[in-house]
């Protein structure tokens, strides 16, 4: 197995519910990868030939220094348009049963890869194109043999890519490992209790993976700017929203559910590598985490759907010091860009050489 994957799947450490504040815990199992599977899709995964006019690739708004996110507020889109949400992380991403901030997607990793690459504002690529020309690449067309696919195709594209998606784990968190602070420890506390922070970002990712409404006011970028606006609209059309042209608000979870009570409510997102990942909520509209602690601090914002839960805390400055101190040491050892990036000399294609001769 390549040296990256062994160290990856090896660090999937994740917290469990009974760990105290300075228990090292139980590593996760690791997600069932086969290595040249996963080597494959991470070329993939760095490829612009995945989209239309090969302008995108997949790492063009999933970035490894960022726990692939991409820093922005708001995220790419296709050529002639800009996205209206923030790009998520994909760290754990293998663990997940809903993907999108509105949770449009609820299946598999494999419905993630196909939607990613063929949605119009994404990557607009037509699948029966994009196998044309992988099977034009002597490179993909030995590795897709070696991963076991036969000849480059659309299914094994797709299932590479979720394969290389379950090696991308946390590892090495001073939660997991045991070697929290003291402010961390008491911040662990206050997360737990007053500040009623794990009544959604509960288990093992830090999140309960259901939509809720936090009064996160909404981002004017996404309407004051033509190329988002479009997207916006083509989206909400899309799903079914009636006067979509009129709307200015992004409605979350509502587009799949139609139901008034959901407006405005999105998926909780994980907590885990967060110190990597602002700016934060599902349209980048809190910078800083000591803006993010101020926000829940204050209740939430004004929204007639808002979650009950969301009340004043009256955090004092020295416990929104501790929780922030928890808050970070979520965050584990930044993912290796080597490791992920498809370097020039086909680096990755020498593992898959490698690996060959020692199997076969």
């Amino acid at each position: 197995m390549p040296m990256f994957l062994r160290s990856l799947l090896a660090g999937a450490l994740v917290m469990g519910s009974a760990a105290t504040a300075q228990e090292a815990v139980t590593p996760l199992d690791p997600l069932d990868v086969n290595p040249a599977q996963a080597e494959l899709g991470k070329r993939l995964f760095y490829d612009t030939r995945l989209s239309g006019d090969t302008s995108l690739s997949c790492s063009s708004c999933h970035q490894a220094d960022k726990a692939f996110t991409d820093g922005e507020a708001l995220s790419q889109a296709y050529t002639g348009g800009a996205h209206f949400r923030n790009a998520p992380t994909l760290a754990n991403t293998g663990y997940r049963a809903a993907w999108l901030h509105d949770g449009k997607l609820g299946t598999n990793l494999n419905d993630v890869a196909r939607e990613m690459i063929t949605e119009t504002h994404m990557m607009n690529m037509d699948m029966r194109i994009m196998q044309e020309r992988l099977k034009q690449d002597v490179v993909y067309v030995e590795m897709f043999e070696a991963a076991g696919y036969g000849e480059p195709s659309n299914g094994g594209a797709r299932n590479a890519l979720q394969a290389f998606l379950k090696t991308i784990v946390s590892r090495n968190a001073p939660v997991d490992t045991g070697e929290m602070s003291a402010a961390a420890q008491r911040g662990q506390g206050i997360f737990e209790g007053k500040g009623q922070c794990s009544t959604c970002h509960a288990g093992e990712r830090f999140t309960d993976d259901q939509p809720h409404n936090t009064g996160v006011p909404n981002n004017p970028d996404i309407w004051n700017d033509p190329a988002r606006h479009s997207v916006f609209v083509s989206y909400a059309k899309f799903m079914g929203v009636e006067n979509y042209m009129n709307i200015r608000e992004d409605l979350g979870a509502y587009v799949r559910t139609h139901e008034e009570s959901t407006k405005r409510t999105f998926l909780t997102p994980s907590l885990r590598e967060l110190t990597y990942t602002a700016p934060y909520m599902h349209n980048g509209m809190i910078t800083t985490l000591e803006e993010v602690v101020d926000f829940y601090d204050a209740g939430g914002g004004d929204d007639v759907n808002k979650d009950p839960i969301l009340k004043p805390l009256g955090l004092k400055p020295s416990e929104k010091a501790d929780l922030l101190a928890f808050l970070q040491s979520l965050s584990g050892e930044s993912f290796d860009v080597d490791a992920y990036v498809w370097s020039a000399d086909d680096y990755g294609y020498q593992l898959i050489r490698d690996w060959r001769n020692v199997n076969n």
